[in-house]
This record gives C-alpha cells, structure tokens and sequence, in this order.
C-alpha cells in the first residue's frame, strides 16, 4: 500500500515538472541562453580607450577584452555602439545587451542602477588645463573659469558629490554631445578653461594635445568595471568574475594594457611639440616615398615614416658617428646587402630601410602582431643576434620569447653581465631598443591621429552654448 502511495506521488510530481517545462516554467539561465544563441552582445562607447575601428577592424582595450570573454564563452562578440553615457545604461537596462563594456568607474549611484563585476582596472579623474593660463590646484579656482565635463559620467557626480560636502560655490557644464576628444579640443582652443577625464584617456590623448596639462586629480584613484543589469539571474555576472580571477586573464590584461598603454611615456612636452612642427614642415616631401615603400613591402607608411623620425628626424643628410647616414641611418653593410648605392638619397634611404624592416619582421616566424614588427623595429636598432638573446633570456625567465611585452623587459638585462656572459652575442646597450620602439609607436600613433582628424572650424559660442547645460553653485 504504502509502495503504492510512493509510486503515485513519483507520477504526478514527473508530471508536474514537465507540466512546468511545456509551459516554460523552468527557463534556462542566461548564460545558457548566450551559449545556446551563439552571440553575446555588449554595449560600449566609441573612444580610444573603449571601441573604435582601423585599418585592421575592431580593436580598443574594452573591445578586445569583451572578445576574449566571448571566446571564453565559446561565442562570437556583437557591440552595439551608443551616442553617450545615458543610452549605454539606457541599452542596458532595455536587455538591448547583456553587459556594458564602456569603461565605467563604479560609483555608488550607479550601483543603485547597475551590477559591477570585479575591477579590471583604476583611474584617476584628472582636471585638465591648458599650459599657460595658470595651473589650477583646487575646485575653488575652478569657479574663475568654465569647466565643462560628460553628462551623466562619473565626473559630473563627483562635482555633485564634492559640491554637497567640500564646495558649495562650484558650478560647471555637462554635455551628452561632446565625447572626450571634443573637450579636449575645447580647452586646447580657449573656448572651455577646465574638463574632467579619466587618467588612462588623458595617458592615451595627451601627445596629441601637447598644450594640455594635469591640474590636480579630483580623487584617489577608483575602480572601472563591467556592468550588467540588477537581476535575479546572476549566471553571466558569476561567469564574468570566474572569467577575471583566471591567471589567462590577467595575462591577457597585462597584454592590454602594454599593447594600448605601455609606450604613451616616451613623448614629453617638448618632444609633442616638436614632432607636430616637424610633421607639418618635412613630412610632406617625403611622404610619397614612405607610401610607395610601405606598399612595396607592406608597411603602413606611417608606421616607416615613424621610424624615419626616430632615426634622423627626417633629415636625408643626417650622419652618426658610428657611421650610419641617411633619412633611415643605414649601416654601410646593411645598405651593401641591400643594393643601396647612395644611403644619402632618401629615396634609397626610404626603400632600403623598409626592406631592411620587413626582412626582419620575416625572419620573426610564430610572433603574432603586432608583437612581430614591435621586434622586428628592436632588431632594427640593436641587431638580430641581441634581440634574440633576449627572447632566450625572456623564455629561461620563464616568459613569453614570441611576447613583446616579456622581451621588452630581457633586453635591458643585455647590460648585466650575468646574463649577456650566457648569450651568443654578449653585451648590449639593451634600454635603447626599448625606447627606440616606444618611441616610434608613439610617433605613429600621432601621425595616424593627426590624419584621422576632421579639419573642422573652431565651434562658435552660440554652438557651444547649445550643447552644454549649467550646474549652477549651491549658494
């Protein structure tokens, strides 16, 4: 009897459960739904720091990080762009995407709104002026001049927050129609006197902005993270943190971080301004040789008319005292094994250079870009033989010898002579090539910014006023 009671019960609740499953009742998670579907869709910014798109597709450090967690999920990565802060939360919260990958500080009134995974980075939010009119130190001084800053960004609720409990006299504007770049701009012409920007974007823009300067920092440095909507299903939210504590990670964010950050010291003050004068006086007359040498070799010619800089400022008759000469300071032997009779014609100079390059990068078998031609510029500098010690000294260090992030840091250690003792090569000077690549990809960074660049006119202050909403002081 009581067997029949047990069996009764077994039927109707394996009834009941697939009663509940016709009826969808029991709903797969999202993760499951992501992984079943094949995509995940991410909501971003377009910026330098987050998304945009080049000769080679996609890229930005938010969007190669969301690739690798959707390759992590086994799935293919869809962004959807939004035109400012508000749509990106607005996109979020709609279920238009599953998380917002846009560079967000997370702030406590956010956190009302949203749900952060585990940081993946800090930044300080920097007070930007321009060099010349008087360095601000204080948000008292502020009040002299017109601070503009992102509507609905964690600038503007920090002026809030610091407005309510430090300084009740500041008054500022926001705007959702001017992006980073655009302020910048703005102070850089006298039409605004201060912004707000994040420490990484300022990093990343300030060579192109060589007038601008750091004030003071409105906080200590706060976390950025991804974003996804407050919900009971926490299953990607869970596979994003899992997804940042793996040791892949990290390494892949210590990659990041070199590829979009690791060479923004090299160009000061006094080097920006120089290299800008430089680009608008020399360039033009040599630029038809680098094109038609980076498509003969396929080079970007901005990215040879970089080294070309960084080897003779552009200068077709520069000569060194160790014996190298011309626009690309070719050797005697090199320009011998290359068939470059006169290494003082920048035509030759040009040609021979480049394919000096490319038989370099060639020879750089299994090195994926952009790390190859990152080597191939080292051993352009410093030879062949050195650059490979140090891969040896990078890989016996247990690194990465096809990883420029990890043989950048074995080539100084060429001047120790308990490693270059060990080496084929021996001794070498080996901090210049990792200046020397440094500073070339900053250069070319510059030149490709410099070219994407609209030659729009000064925004009138009618305009201007039209795209920013005051914030008036509490007194």
């Amino acid at each position: 009897m009581r067997l029949g009671l047990f069996g009764l019960i077994a039927k109707v609740l394996i009834a009941t459960l697939c009663l509940l499953a016709l009826t969808g009742s029991i709903r797969p998670s999202q993760l499951d739904t992501i992984q079943a579907r094949g995509e995940l869709v991410v909501v971003t910014r377009n910026s330098p720091t987050t998304y945009y798109q080049d000769r080679s597709g996609d890229v930005g450090y938010e969007y190669e990080l969301a690739k690798s967690f959707a390759d992590h999920l086994g799935v293919r990565l869809r962004v959807v762009v939004a035109d400012n802060l508000q749509q990106v939360f607005t996109t979020l919260e709609t279920g238009q995407a599953a998380i917002a990958t846009a560079g967000l500080t997370i702030t406590a009134e956010r956190q009302r709104w949203v749900r952060f995974a585990e940081p993946y980075m800090y930044v300080t939010e920097q007070v930007i002026y321009r060099r010349g009119r008087g360095k601000p130190t204080s948000l008292e001084q502020l009040a002299d001049g017109k601070l503009v800053v992102s509507a609905d960004s964690s600038h503007a609720q920090r002026l809030r927050q610091l407005q309510r409990e430090q300084t009740p006299s500041l008054s500022w504007h926001e705007t959702d129609e001017l992006g980073v770049t655009d302020l910048l701009h703005l102070v850089e012409s006298g039409q605004v006197d201060y912004t707000v920007v994040d420490s990484n974007e300022f990093d990343l823009l300030q060579a192109y902005f060589p007038n601008l300067a750091v004030g003071f920092e409105l906080i200590s440095p706060q976390p950025i993270a991804w974003a996804f909507p407050h919900s009971r299903d926490d299953s990607l939210h869970k596979a994003a943190n899992r997804f940042f504590t793996q040791h892949s990670t990290q390494i892949r964010l210590a990659r990041l971080a070199e590829r979009y950050y690791g060479h923004l010291e090299s160009l000061d003050y006094v080097g920006a301004i120089h290299f800008l004068n430089q680009a608008d006086k020399k360039l033009a007359k040599f630029k038809p040789h680098f094109q038609q040498a980076a498509e003969k070799h396929e080079f970007d010619w901005r990215l040879l008319a970089a080294v070309g800089y960084q080897e003779s400022h552009w200068r077709a008759n520069a000569r060194s005292y160790t014996g190298v000469r011309g626009l690309m300071m070719l050797t005697r032997p090199t320009a011998k094994e290359l068939g470059v009779k006169n290494r003082l014609d920048p035509v030759q100079s040009i040609d021979g250079g480049s394919r000096y390059l490319a038989q370099l990068r060639k020879r750089l078998k299994g090195v994926n870009e952009p790390d190859r031609t990152w080597m191939a510029l080292a051993a352009y500098n410093v030879g062949y033989g050195h650059l490979n010690d140090a891969r040896k000294i990078a890989r016996e260090m247990g690194g990465n010898p096809n990883s420029w992030m990890d043989v950048k840091d074995a080539l100084p250690l060429l001047t120790q002579k308990r490693y270059y003792r060990h080496t084929r090569h021996g001794y070498a000077r080996g901090h210049e090539p990792v200046e020397y690549v440094q500073n070339i990809r900053r250069y070319y960074d510059v030149l490709v910014w410099n070219e994407q660049q609209p030659q729009t006119a000064t925004t009138d202050e009618q305009m201007l006023t039209s795209l920013i909403t005051e914030v008036p002081p509490l007194l």
